[in-house]
């Protein structure tokens, strides 16, 4: 095993940005995130002077659990330029070391954000691991994250077997069986959400997660999310459709990712100041 440790660039709470991180192939116990990557298995865990600490098989594999755990993506630039803001301010403020982790592969990114459209977390993330499940193998407990080619074994049927719909397994399928998934890390974010949208049933949502989740970025957000629907209504004091919530990230710009990330973290907490 190899040890590294690592100051995160800019203001991070581990149990902050992990508090609901757990899935088909890591877990979180007792401030320990223990995850299966595809270099091998690796731990983190954060010291009270703020370094986290990565055990992990490979070096590689340290590299994969920073980009994780998102440590160096310093999002101090979000925090100050929205500390007054009516909306995440008060967020910005309480909740300053939360990042979004993210997930190893893009294909299991890709499967998240397929599985949780305007359905609630629970069930998305019930979806996921149970394909996850029947994709890989385990390894002590844990999934081996899935790629491309694993989903692409799956027929829609199969899919909808376990929970998906044929639409959106139909796309899931398409897009691992025709696209080098882990080459749209490579690619501007225009040019991502201009082909996942092209697929029937995907959105900007869709788009959200895998550009969160799955490629590092802050610049698209969680639009249409249900969580966000639940807040602009609560706002407007009336049923609001999933597309009139884009105005809720349109003045974050390049940070509607993280914003989203931010309203919804702040939304649970009570923390988004309603009667504005």
């Amino acid at each position: 095993m190899i040890d590294a440790a690592v100051r995160p660039c800019g203001p991070y709470s581990l149990a902050l940005s992990t508090r609901i991180a757990s899935d088909a192939t890591r877990r979180v116990r007792e401030g320990v995130v223990t995850a299966q990557l595809p270099e091998g298995r690796a731990e983190a865990w954060q010291r009270p002077d703020g370094i986290v600490r990565i055990r992990a098989e490979s070096e590689a594999a340290i590299e994969r659990m920073r980009f994780c755990l998102a440590l160096d993506d310093d999002h101090s630039g979000f925090l100050e330029r929205f500390r007054d803001d009516p909306l995440v301010g008060e967020s910005t403020r309480r909740l300053r070391g939360l990042r979004p982790v993210r997930v190893p592969t893009v294909a299991q990114a890709l499967l998240r954000a397929v599985a949780g459209q305007l359905i609630t977390a629970r069930q998305a993330r019930e979806i996921e691991r149970s394909v996850v499940r029947r994709a890989t193998a385990a390894v002590d407990g844990l999934q081996v994250p899935p790629t491309a080619a694993d989903l692409a074994r799956f027929s829609p049927a199969e899919l909808r077997r376990l929970g998906l719909g044929i639409r959106r397994g139909s796309a899931l399928v398409r897009l691992c069986r025709t696209l080098d998934l882990e080459k749209l890390r490579s690619a501007p974010t225009a040019a991502v959400a201009a082909r996942l949208e092209r697929e029937p049933g995907l959105g900007p949502w869709t788009v959200g997660v895998v550009a969160l989740q799955g490629l590092g970025r802050y610049d698209r957000g969680l639009a249409r999310d249900l969580g966000l629907v639940k807040l602009l209504a609560a706002l407007r004091g009336r049923r609001v459709e999933p597309e009139e919530t884009d105005a809720l990230l349109e003045p974050y710009g390049e940070w509607a990712g993280i914003a989203s990330v931010y309203l919804l973290a702040g939304y649970a907490r009570g923390l988004v100041p309603l009667a504005a």
